[in-house]
């Protein structure tokens, strides 16, 4: 599978998982707050820091009516409108190029998802490394198409989309320009529940589409982060916030700094323990041949004796011979005197 670059980092199989932390709404209109989350995410490691970039009036119309309000059944955000909503969680276009140099000094990749033509232009002046299409937007042709013309890698979430829309996406961005992209696994419910997040839809994404795949995860916790990367994915992206308890529109199923630095440090450590096929004795483990079971004599044995089952013993530690020899032993007689703890060996036979 062809490894993409992104920024610094080479992002496949063979190199650790591309984790990235999703700011959303969660800097609740304080730019100190956002700041403040740049430096939490580095610390926990964080490999990349997204945000991303709209105004209400891009996304929606500002509007009462039922069609516009958030659903009922949506514990996290019902009874506002939707314009209510995004005019709670975005990010003024005049914080973006602090946050960006902020992430720059200490190391992330920062990027973002346009949702529009002038979000879109509006980055491009910022020299963003990548994009990223949120699952609602997948279905967003004419967007897919003025982002893919700008020749960077996109990160595309499949949440909601069928498998005939994802190839219609990805037919979309390859034919307007795009030559480097990366799917994401994600079930668009807040939060999504393990029992619906069906993580092998990853191997099968990567073989359809030939492309990295990787997971947007909005579950609690890093357990299906860590199981992702065992499936093949490369990159992960996880809300992040500095305290659930202060709130936040994504605060209920965003990481804390404690357990974003407990994703990146198990996801690194599910990959290095894929490996390859290994089978035998590895390097690591030579050292413990010794500990395996052998032949050895159990009771003081007198030159001219035979081995019997009541002065012969499959024992650890494994100098001995192999216990694969044990019935073909017994019954053998002994060249000299040997005391218990002596490893048997065929030149011991008379």
């Amino acid at each position: 599978m062809k490894e993409i670059t992104i920024g610094n980092r080479r992002i496949g199989s063979g190199h650790p998982p591309f984790v990235i932390a999703e700011m959303s709404g969660n800097h609740n209109k304080s730019l100190d707050r956002a700041l403040e989350l740049v430096k939490a995410a580095a610390r926990a490691g964080a490999h990349a820091f997204k945000i991303q970039t709209y105004t209400p009036e891009t996304m929606t119309l500002n509007l009462q009516s039922k069609d516009f309000m958030v659903a009922e059944s949506n514990a996290l955000w019902k009874g506002k409108s939707l314009f209510e909503l995004y005019q709670e969680a975005y990010t003024p276009w005049e914080w973006h190029e602090q946050i960006f140099d902020a992430c720059r000094a200490l190391g992330m990749i920062p990027f973002s998802t346009p949702f529009d033509e002038t979000s879109l232009e509006f980055l491009e002046s910022l020299g963003v490394d990548c994009y990223k299409i949120a699952s609602f937007e997948n279905n967003d042709i004419p967007l897919l198409r003025k982002v893919a013309s700008k020749g960077k890698p996109m990160i595309i979430s499949t949440g909601m989309a069928s498998l005939g829309e994802i190839e219609h996406a990805v037919q979309t961005i390859t034919g307007a320009g795009c030559k480097e992209y990366i799917l994401l696994k994600c079930t668009s419910s807040y939060p999504a529940s393990p029992e619906h997040s069906n993580l092998n839809t990853i191997p099968y994404l990567r073989d359809v589409f030939h492309c990295q795949v990787g997971l947007s995860d909005h579950t609690l916790g890093v357990g299906a982060a860590v199981a992702s990367v065992a499936l093949g994915s490369t990159v992960i992206e996880k809300h992040f916030t500095l305290n659930r308890e202060e709130g936040g529109v994504d605060s209920a199923f965003s990481l804390e700094p404690a357990e974003f630095a407990s994703l990146v440090q198990e996801t690194d450590t599910a990959w290095k323990a894929l490996g390859g096929v290994s089978i035998g004795p590895s390097q690591e483990e030579e050292k413990s041949l010794q500990f395996r079971r052998s032949l050895y004599i159990a009771k003081d044995i007198k030159a001219g004796e035979v081995l019997t089952r009541d002065n012969m013993k499959v024992v650890r530690p494994g100098y001995g011979l192999a216990p694969e020899y044990y019935d073909l032993l017994l019954g053998k007689e002994m060249k000299t005197n040997l005391p218990m703890g002596t490893p048997l060996s065929w030149d011991l036979l008379l």
